[in-house]
């Protein structure tokens, strides 16, 4: 009886063991496929309307073709994007140039977001409703520009680079209305929202529209603006993330698509002399 019930515990403690392995193996196994990443579902890009959006139709094909699935969220600013990248609302955003993140960045400390790979050149150019292209723009002339840093001291490069005003330094792109060191047209700069820009050409001389406000208003980046930025400008787009994903492999396969050939011949096409290729091809 004794050597029965000796039996009888060296068979009930073996299968404890098994038991435990048996489910430490599963624990292990959700474990594994807790840290994979699902294919099926797609990553959410947000994006501004016009040629960002169109563009990244095009890319969201691409991308699918390779196995990530794309899902747009379009926002109407420029401040929404980055303030739901940094809540993970969305997975990525692609509208924004990295002089803006910087500036982002400063006003925002928490917000843990971080440039993953240039897009495109989407160029801010001087529109008229009164002057047309190959035009002077005159003396006393009222030019309309973006009131947000970034964009707003691009603009007053633009018109230094064109002899239209003198700053401190020609390539700062901190640069703003204070560091306007001469003025010998006389110029009078009204400082803008970027979106209202377009509005208000009727009351203006010109003004500075980016390429998305620009095409949302009718406007032809190719063929209307009274001075072009050229594609050598330090303000290529890029698509930012949350530092986290840039080791996500899915990012790699965004980026493919969207530097691929086929991504540029499509942005060359669609928009040509308005929108330049941001990579080394």
């Amino acid at each position: 009886m004794k050597r029965l019930m000796t039996i009888i515990t060296a068979s009930l403690l073996a299968a404890l063991v098994l038991v435990s392995a048996g489910c430490g193996g599963g624990d292990k196994k959700k474990e594994e496929k807790k840290g994979e990443i699902d294919m099926s579902k797609p990553v959410i890009v947000g994006v501004n309307p016009g040629p960002h959006a169109i563009i990244m139709e095009n890319v969201k094909k691409l991308a699918e073709k390779k196995g990530l699935k794309i899902e747009l969220k379009e926002f109407s600013d420029f401040v929404t994007p980055n303030s739901a990248l940094a809540a993970g609302e969305i997975w990525a955003n692609c509208y924004q140039h990295e002089p803006f993140l910087k500036a982002t960045l400063k006003k925002e400390p928490k917000f843990d977001l971080v440039k993953a790979f240039n897009t495109a050149l989407f160029p801010i150019n001087i529109y008229s409703k009164k002057l047309k292209p190959g035009d002077k723009i005159p003396d006393n002339a009222t030019i309309g520009i973006p009131n947000d840093p970034t964009n707003g001291g691009r603009t007053l490069l633009l018109l230094a680079a064109n002899n239209l005003i003198k700053v401190k330094n020609p390539t700062d792109i901190t640069t703003t209305v204070r560091d306007i060191t001469e003025n010998p047209h006389n110029i009078k700069i009204v400082e803008l929202e970027a979106a209202a820009i377009p509005r208000s050409l009727d009351d203006m001389t010109c003004g500075a529209i980016n390429t998305t406000y620009a095409i949302q208003a009718g406007l032809d980046p190719g063929k209307d603006p009274i001075i072009k930025e050229t594609a050598d400008s330090q303000y290529v787009n890029i698509v930012a993330v949350r530092k986290g994903t840039l080791s996500d492999p899915r990012l790699k396969i965004f980026q493919e698509a969207y530097q691929s050939k086929e991504n540029a011949a499509f942005i060359r096409e669609k928009f040509p002399s308005s929108v330049y290729i941001g990579w080394k091809e």
